[in-house]
């Protein structure tokens, strides 16, 4: 069809050419040789255009059918051209795109002889319109579409379905069924193993996804046709997983797709090149949100002061006009970072086991609560604290193995050398000023002002003891867990904090608010899982009476409880996502590695 129009256009040429010719003799015959120069000239470059343009035609009819059902045969063709070109570029399709799992891609087609997937007879197939949809609402997913090929496989899709022509072109769906094939693939990848890398916390030792995997889903998936019930499948079944994605695309649909300067905090004290970076951030992000006007070189502090408290305002913080932790969280916290928050929040949750047990306890550090979960449910819920960001409290999974009623505290040695070796190099008596003594390597005590503290800068060979007691910094109860780095659950004897919104207050530990639910739950479960000729140490009636009458206790936990010490900055509540502040900077770390390009 194309070949015969350029034919047509030649030949008018060729037309135009003579006519021009005899019209100049006639009316030129003083000029003779001009016209039939001319004639000449139009004669060559008219027999040069349509040979030109015949031999194009050619060149660009190689992937074009006459008929669509010819296309399928044809598109075998081109698939395995296009792919053994691919492989030779090591995935390079064209200049301007990379196949992530070209080996994979490669390898699936080589065993399905090269047959199309996604469309047929140059038409779309119902799994490719599935497909191409998934891909572009993938952020209601927790997902980025151009991570799949979105960009491009607009553009194709676009072109096949207006051009008439051009949906007889099978470079055109060569192009699309790789593009969507190699989509496909790093797609079900981020469904089921996610972006982030297996951490050590991770229970899945089958994290490394295999070649077979992909190709097997992608033949399940042809044969079954059921696109839906695919990738749910390779998703997670936590219940609070799809909590979280019901509250995507409400999230989605109002986001702010603006991106504002981050700013970095806290900065240096004392440092003047620190602290004047961090007001030019603070200046140019106050700026963005319309609370200062541009332009202003180095705003003084009255300046500074009303643009905060407009912002704050607008925010419906509490206007005083002053910067600090909560207000750079406010200001960093956009749509665009909360979006990858949720991405990464997906992730961690593919990290967890497959399956939890039936019973565990669950720390949330973000959200600063525990939860108590049986059978999917929650028993009960607590508010917790955490350590300080820069004492936070570690990431584990381990279980509870022992309680312990009114406990003695042994300060860590962290404390010891960041907080008491200084007062003590000052003021030998400082810690028996706390009350808390010192203990030599047999247990006994001794006198710290016997003790040359100036000596010792990174630890000393004592141990510094907070006996039991009301005001133990333990509180009355303590749950114990196998951990390398001396953590613990337990009480507190400054029970008042607990009212405050953030809670990243203690030295690592996770104070629980609802201490004595946590320890009559597992001494009811170990009392419930009890045969009938086990003779148990201890009732939950027991714990009462011990605390009640203050009296120290060891209590080995029959039945230990799995406990979860986790980081998710948002979940699911009610259809919406929810979010927590980023206490450790966590997710920031990790968009920045694994999102920054997005």
């Amino acid at each position: 069809m194309q070949t015969n129009y350029y034919l047509v256009a030649g030949i008018c040429l060729i037309a135009i050419g003579f006519e021009y010719s005899l019209t100049s003799y006639k009316y030129f015959t003083r000029y003779m040789s001009y016209p039939l120069n001319l004639c000449r000239c139009f004669f060559i470059c008219s027999i040069f255009l349509a040979l030109s343009c015949n031999d194009r035609s050619k060149k660009e009819d190689k992937g074009v059918v006459t008929k669509p059902g010819d296309m399928n045969e044809k598109l075998a063709d081109q698939v395995k051209a296009a792919l053994d070109k691919t492989t030779a570029n090591t995935g390079r399709l064209d200049d301007s795109t990379q196949l992530i799992s070209y080996h994979i891609v490669e390898q699936f087609y080589k065993k399905n002889d090269y047959a199309p997937v996604w469309s047929s007879a140059a038409k779309w197939q119902p799994l490719g319109d599935s497909l191409y949809n998934f891909i572009k609402d993938a952020e209601n997913e927790g997902l980025f579409p151009n991570d799949y090929h979105f960009r491009h496989l607009k553009v194709l899709r676009d072109k096949l379905d207006r051009d008439s022509l051009a949906r007889l072109n099978a470079q055109l769906w060569t192009r699309a069924e790789i593009l969507l094939t190699d989509g496909f693939m790093h797609l079900i990848k981020d469904l089921k193993q996610g972006r982030l890398q297996p951490d050590s916390l991770s229970l899945n030792k089958d994290s490394v996804l295999v070649d077979k995997f992909f190709i097997a889903t992608l033949n399940g998936l042809t044969e079954k046709k059921n696109f839906t019930g695919t990738l749910v499948s390779l998703q997670p079944k936590h219940k609070n997983y799809w909590e979280l994605k019901k509250g995507i695309k409400k999230f989605v649909d109002s986001m702010d797709r603006r991106v504002f300067t981050h700013i970095v905090y806290p900065f240096k004290r004392g440092d003047a090149k620190d602290s004047l970076y961090f007001i030019k951030l603070l200046q140019k992000r106050l700026t963005e949100s319309n609370c200062m006007q541009p332009g202003i070189k180095q705003p003084d502090s009255a300046t500074l002061a009303t643009a905060i408290k407009k912002y704050q305002l607008q925010k419906g913080l509490a206007a005083d006009g002053k910067y600090g932790r909560n207000l750079i969280n406010t200001l960093n916290s956009n749509d665009a970072e909360r979006f990858k928050r949720i991405a990464i929040t997906l992730d961690r949750y593919k990290q967890l086991p497959a399956k939890m047990p039936a019973k565990y306890i669950w720390v949330n550090l973000p959200g600063y609560y525990l939860h108590v979960i049986n059978a999917d449910t929650v028993v009960f819920e607590s508010k917790v604290i955490c350590g300080r960001p820069e004492t936070r409290t570690p990431l584990l999974t381990s279980e509870i193995s022992d309680i312990i009623t009114y406990p003695t505290w042994t300060v860590p040695t962290s404390i010891i050398v960041k907080q008491y070796l200084p007062r003590l190099k000052n003021n030998p008596h400082y810690i028996s000023r706390l009350g808390l003594k010192l203990l030599n390597g047999k247990g006994e005590a001794i006198s710290p002002g016997s003790v040359n503290w100036s000596k010792y800068s990174r630890g000393i060979p004592y141990r510094i003891v907070q006996g039991s007691g009301d005001n133990n910094s333990l509180g009355v109860i303590k749950f114990n867990f196998d951990n390398p780095y001396a953590v613990y659950l337990h009480d507190t004897n400054q029970r008042y904090l607990f009212k405050n919104a953030s809670r990243a207050l203690s030295h690592g530990c996770v104070r629980v608010q609802e201490w004595q639910k946590l320890a009559y739950y597992i001494a009811d479960n170990d009392s419930m899982l009890s045969k009938r000729n086990d003779t148990l140490r201890y009732t939950s009636d027991s714990i009462k009476n011990w605390i009640a009458n203050k009296e120290r206790h060891m209590i080995d936990v029959k039945n230990h409880i799995p406990l979860y010490i986790r980081y998710f900055s948002c979940e699911g509540k009610n259809g919406e996502v929810k979010f927590y502040e980023d206490i450790y900077g966590e997710d920031r770390q990790l968009m920045e590695k694994y999102f920054s390009k997005r």
